[in-house]
């Protein structure tokens, strides 16, 4: 189960974060993405870690934990505008293929598109029945 992953790989811009969440205790996505916003507060007053990318690393384990998404997609979905299970089931296949398809460009990433038409409508299919769900 990918909520039972360790927290490794993450981008070199969130050492920080991952520092701070290692010494605290915290070394799955499971136990990041129940992390109260007071905790996440206390997580960033003690060291070199942010808000906000605290906060963003808690939205890819959401996605990570709740949808089942590979660590790297979640991450993409999140730096492209969609940081919310909601916001995803509000998409469309277009607009999700493209705003992802436009990120990838933008860092110059030379691999083959990670989200096409079909996986942008499986990942919304996904949103949805994890919405009817909760």
């Amino acid at each position: 189960m990918k909520a039972e992953q360790a927290l490794d790989n993450l981008p070199q811009n969130y050492r920080n974060e991952r520092k701070e969440l290692l010494d605290a205790g915290i070394k799955t996505w499971k136990k990041l993405k129940n992390l109260s916003e007071s905790e996440v507060n206390i997580l960033a007053q003690k060291g070199l870690s942010t808000p906000s990318n605290l906060k963003r690393l808690k939205g890819i384990a959401l996605f990570v934990c709740d949808l089942g998404l590979a660590a790297d997609e979640a991450a993409l979905l999140m730096h492209s505008g969609v940081a919310t299970i909601s916001a995803l089931a509000s998409s469309t296949p277009q607009e999700l293929f493209r705003n992802t398809g436009r990120l990838e460009r933008l860092l110059r990433s030379s691999r083959n598109p990670v989200v096409n038409l079909t996986k942008a409508s499986e990942l919304i299919k996904k949103a949805k029945a994890r919405q009817l769900r909760n």
